[in-house]
């Protein structure tokens, strides 16, 4: 059987060109929706954390900017994480569900334990009364939502980018 990574197109009577491989596509396509995903959540939710009254425009930009900026970060190793765990060469077409359930507990995990961290342990920062929370971890809804919801989106988004294209 040939690896469909390894295919290769006639584009001319002479000209063969290889053919990007399926995680690749899937790859960009995940982080292209979550990049743009997350800057969109973090600006929506800047409500509920106290530097929406207290903060000026210019901290509300570099916050959101640096928030996003972790967050794809945590999503990108979150995933990969998860692809060296139980991810193939032919993936997002085969374990896309394994992947996705790893992918989402790391997430999930990692923000449970951040928003612990800054929001209890060093005061990094604080939520308004209009955050709901979570009592027995101390963790804003917004952000669990946000770990749950986007990483659902960027996935579907790199199991379609990443289907080969005929």
């Amino acid at each position: 059987m040939i690896d469909p990574s390894r295919r290769r197109r006639r584009t001319g009577a002479h000209h063969v060109r290889q053919v990007e491989p399926n995680w690749l596509r899937g790859l960009k396509a995940y982080l292209a929706v979550a990049a743009v995903a997350k800057i969109a959540w973090e600006i929506v939710q800047l409500p509920l954390y106290t530097i929406w009254t207290t903060g000026t425009a210019r901290e509300m930009a570099f916050s959101v900017l640096q928030c996003t900026g972790g967050d794809v970060l945590i999503a990108l190793s979150a995933l990969t994480l998860a692809l060296i765990v139980v991810g193939t060469k032919s993936w997002p077409a085969e374990n896309h569900q394994r992947v996705l359930l790893i992918t989402l507990s790391l997430g999930i995990g990692y923000t449970i334990f951040s928003e612990w961290l800054n929001i209890v342990a060093r005061s990094s920062w604080a939520y308004s009364s209009l955050m709901p929370a979570i009592p027995v971890f101390k963790t804003g809804l917004s952000p669990l939502l946000q770990w749950i919801g986007v990483p659902l989106l960027s996935l579907t988004a790199a199991k379609i980018g990443g289907a080969e294209k005929h």
